[in-house]
């Protein structure tokens, strides 16, 4: 059986800049957002479909995509990004300096640490694989699209690569950056992390 090509790519710049941004702030892109878009996927429409994060940061995006070259859009709820609770909105640099111990016991383990009324990363993991695992098997053998979040795309990654949730945090996903996941028997292969440019399929 051919195997289903998956890209991930995390959305551009959203309105505000870098904050903490889980599914508490539904900002949409900035100006600079759309261009890191548009740039890392270029004139290209390979997909047979799209599918999205409800978010407005992920969602607006797909579907001036979907639209522009004629693909369906699934908006998928499951794929929002993980809730950090007290913190959404915040700097980094604030949390380090007003919460630095709760802060800093996160960054060592991001597993156990998490942020006061924050989601677990074991509940993220079960709601996004569930969305990847049903549409690897409704299209089998095509090229989808996941418009997603940074969260989102190293839940994914780790779970092709059944890697423990504390290690997700080493994988960097920055604005526009492109995964791919190449999913067929006898198991699926991650093909790259955080590209700047959609590649080409072999």
């Amino acid at each position: 059986m051919q195997a289903t090509l998956i890209d991930l790519i995390r959305h551009g710049e959203p309105v505000g800049g870098q904050m903490i941004r889980g599914n508490g702030c539904d900002h949409a892109l900035s100006p600079l957002g759309w261009t890191q878009m548009r740039q890392a996927l270029g004139d290209n429409g390979p997909w047979d479909q799209i599918v999205s994060s409800p978010m407005a940061r992920c969602r607006e995006f797909a579907l001036a995509l979907a639209q522009r070259h004629g693909l369906p859009l699934a908006v998928e709820p499951a794929l929002r990004e993980i809730g950090m609770g007290a913190w959404e909105g915040r700097r980094r640099s604030e949390l380090a300096r007003l919460d630095a111990a709760r802060y800093q016991a996160f960054v060592r383990d991001p597993l156990k640490h998490r942020p006061p009324g924050g989601e677990g990363l074991l509940a993220l993991q079960a709601r996004v694989a569930a969305v990847y695992e049903r549409h690897a098997a409704l299209w089998p053998g095509r090229h989808l699209l996941f418009v997603c979040h940074a969260g989102v795309s190293r839940a994914l990654i780790g779970h092709v690569l059944q890697a423990p949730p504390k290690r997700w945090y080493r994988i960097r996903i920055d604005y526009a950056g492109i995964s791919r996941i190449r999913h067929g028997y006898p198991t699926p292969n991650i093909e790259c992390v955080n590209a700047p440019r959609l590649p080409a399929p072999d």
